[in-house]
């Protein structure tokens, strides 16, 4: 009979995996990188065909962040970075996976 972990047990075997790994434990892992493309933030918006303050709501940053992105002031990093590049591939991902109206 196969015992299934749960989430939390699951969680707690990754980090305590990622700890291993950090004090220098390497046989046995398998470390993938992901280079991420720089977005056009502006761009990813128009194919969402939401304003702005909408298409900020959706993705859960404040209306300035987006503003400071799409302008140039500012550039999206780590998992912001990410969100868009889905939403780039795929416009309506926020909405069809999480409910969002927008």
């Amino acid at each position: 009979m196969q015992v299934r972990r749960s989430v939390a047990d699951k969680v707690m075997a990754g980090l305590g995996d990622a700890q291993e790994y950090l004090r220098g434990a390497r046989e046995g892992y398998v470390v993938r990188e992901v280079t991420v493309p720089e977005p056009d933030v502006a761009s990813i918006r128009g194919k969402t065909g939401l304003s702005q303050p909408a298409f900020a709501k959706s993705i859960g940053v404040p209306l300035g962040t987006l503003k400071n992105w799409e302008q140039g002031r500012r550039r999206p990093d780590g998992p912001a970075r990410v969100l868009l590049a889905l939403i780039e591939k795929r416009p309506a991902i926020v909405q069809e996976e999480l409910g969002v109206a927008g």
